[in-house]
């Protein structure tokens, strides 16, 4: 899943492609690098990110999801907010990425009059506001915050084989809490969903490997195959050539005969 962030202020890449024709040379630049799916954002959720409305989401990302009709992949948008998923779906969009795991009012109506997968995220707050996180057992929480949102989703219509989960790296966990989701990650295939991981650039990347958000490219490529080797079943990255190169390693070693 490639990112292609319309946004003045994302962590890694704000201001990078926040303009229509630049976000569109993107987003086909990483068709080609062989991103199988485009995920498009238009507020930042990162820790201490400001809110925007709805109209200046609208305003970011429609005609970038209408410049990418006819696109070889399918389109996800990143959102929490009802009215925005109505105007994507109405576009075409094949999914939507919520960190908020459609809890916001509406949301579950807007999603369920429709066909397309979900993806549901875990987090404790709002991405505004920077979270003093404690967790019994992080995996243990997650998981059932997840199983939860899985049959409420499903209660309100949306069939099982629509949804996919995320257990939100870097959302509301200390460093500790991250590296323990990545070490047990095979144990949310209990779940019976498709795993999506983020954790691309990251700041617990940051904190590890000493690297400042533009020289993390090495440590990102590493998490995302340590993600796909324990279940992952899909990455979202911002550097998808070099993470589809080592996928094609990882699965040619797999696929070995010995």
């Amino acid at each position: 899943m490639g990112i292609v962030n319309i946004t003045p202020d994302s962590f890694y890449d704000g201001g990078h492609h926040s303009k229509r024709d630049v976000a569109l040379v993107h987003a086909h630049q990483l068709i080609k690098e062989g991103a199988d799916i485009l995920d498009i954002g238009g507020e930042s959720t990162r820790p201490g990110a400001l809110s925007i409305s709805v109209q200046e989401e609208l305003d970011r990302i429609m005609p970038v999801i209408e410049g990418l009709q006819g696109a070889p992949v399918p389109l996800s948008v990143d959102t929490y907010k009802p009215e925005v998923m109505r105007s994507a779906l109405v576009a075409g969009v094949s999914i939507i990425n919520d960190i908020n795991a459609l809890q916001q009012k509406d949301a579950l109506v807007a999603v369920a009059a429709s066909d397309v997968a979900v993806c549901l995220m875990h987090k404790q707050g709002p991405p505004q506001t920077i979270q003093q996180p404690h967790y019994q057992d992080v995996v243990a929480d997650v998981l059932q915050f997840l199983r939860s949102r899985i049959e409420s989703v499903q209660k309100a219509g949306i069939a099982r084989e629509r949804i996919m989960v995320d257990p939100g790296f870097g959302f509301d966990k200390t460093l500790a809490h991250n590296l323990t989701l990545l070490r047990r990650l095979d144990e949310f295939s209990v779940l019976g969903v498709p795993l999506l991981a983020g954790i691309s650039r990251k700041s617990m990347l940051g904190a590890i490997t000493g690297q400042d958000v533009e020289h993390r490219i090495h440590a990102s490529v590493a998490a995302a195959l340590l993600a796909v080797m324990r279940g992952a079943c899909m990455v979202r990255v911002h550097d998808v050539r070099a993470t589809v190169d080592a996928l094609k390693i990882l699965n040619a070693v797999k696929g070995v005969v010995l």
